[in-house]
């Protein structure tokens, strides 16, 4: 399998060490900014023209269109980096619909001051997420600011992909009886960021999960099941996600405790720490509603793909406590599982 390493791309080195406000200046630093760090990870025929905007065909039908900010603290943790967590966090968001990702944007926003060692690293891993997820970065944009404006680096992501005719997911979609299927493990995002955060080790590792989910998606839907909703429970956890199947569809989901899967280094990490791995957030796991009938068909599929090994059926959706989520234990015991109140991990994308 590909490595990291195998993509690297040969950068010449800047005259200087660390992000200076010039920069973000538009003259000569920042042309070489571009020149040395982005074009030569990012170069394509669309992002080579060196435009203000992006031009490209687009087929006809239906596109899927998204965007976010990653702001996470620390910028390097076990398992990945605020790079590719950009990337993957936008693919996600936009195959989540059904669609295939195409193209990004990447705009970035430097602390005067950051390492340019450190820039380069993100910039790679940034260029390897992309193609690992057989997307093209197409536009971009760069702004220096003060020291102490922001927090090393930001990062904002759009995303567009296109939808084939014949799909059509959404939580309207969702009926009575179909299964909730878990992708995989939860909360190995969230711990990852909060163990590095806060100095703590684990024995065997809390690594996050970021990861492109546009191949498991395409998996599943080569199944033929009949897929409803799809969504990545990313800030809040599985439990947001799963509120607002309820919440928005007016039906009711129970789940079985017993067959969420929870890696053992982060259940002990929650415990010790009196966190809910529930309210973790992931950021290469996904969830999806499915009809009853074809439930096994799509988790099969689910497990032949190296990101759905531990995928598994967690629950229903029910006409009973409509807009609820309802948890049973191995004890027959049941308790709501509610939307969180507050930020129990504030910055973790």
């Amino acid at each position: 399998m590909a490595t990291l390493e195998s993509f690297s791309c040969p950068l010449p080195k800047l005259y200087y060490d660390t992000v200076q406000l010039a920069h973000g200046s538009g003259g000569k630093l920042s042309a070489e900014l571009i020149e040395a760090i982005f074009l030569p990870c990012f170069g394509n025929d669309t992002l080579n023209q060196l435009e203000d905007q992006a031009t490209f065909a687009v087929p006809k039908g239906r596109m899927a269109f998204s965007t976010d900010t990653f702001v996470v603290n620390p910028i390097f943790f076990s398992g990945g980096n605020i790079g590719d967590l950009a990337v993957n966090g936008t693919v996600n968001d936009v195959a989540m619909s059904g669609a295939t990702p195409k193209f990004l944007s990447i705009g970035f926003v430097l602390e005067e001051g950051l390492p340019i060692e450190e820039l380069r690293q993100i910039v790679e891993s940034i260029r390897y997420s992309a193609q690992q997820a057989g997307v093209n970065i197409v536009t971009g944009d760069t702004k220096v600011v003060e020291k102490g404006s922001c927090d090393k680096v930001f990062i904002n992501t759009s995303g567009i992909g296109f939808i084939p005719p014949e799909i059509n997911f959404g939580i309207a979609q969702i009926r009575p009886g179909d299964k909730i299927i878990l992708s995989g493990s939860i909360a190995d995002h969230g711990m990852a960021i909060l163990t590095k955060r806060k100095g703590l080790s684990f024995q065997s590792g809390i690594k996050s999960d970021t990861a492109a989910l546009n191949g498991l998606i395409a998996t599943m839907m080569e199944s033929e099941g009949t897929i409803h909703a799809l969504r990545d429970p990313t800030r809040g956890g599985v439990a947001t996600t799963l509120n607002e199947f309820a919440g928005q569809s007016g039906l009711g989901i129970r789940l079985q405790q017993e067959t969420i899967p929870v890696n053992d280094a982060v259940r002990g990490a929650c415990e010790i720490l009196g966190i809910d791995p529930l309210y973790v957030a992931n950021e290469g796991k996904l969830i999806a509603a499915v009809s009853e009938e074809h439930a096994e068909l799509v988790l099969e599929a689910m497990r032949k793909h190296p990101l759905g090994t531990q995928a598994a059926i967690i629950g229903e959706v029910t006409n009973d406590h409509p807009k609820k989520v309802v948890m049973e234990n191995a004890y027959g015991t049941e308790r709501i599982i509610d939307m969180p109140i507050g930020e129990q991990l504030p910055r973790i994308c």
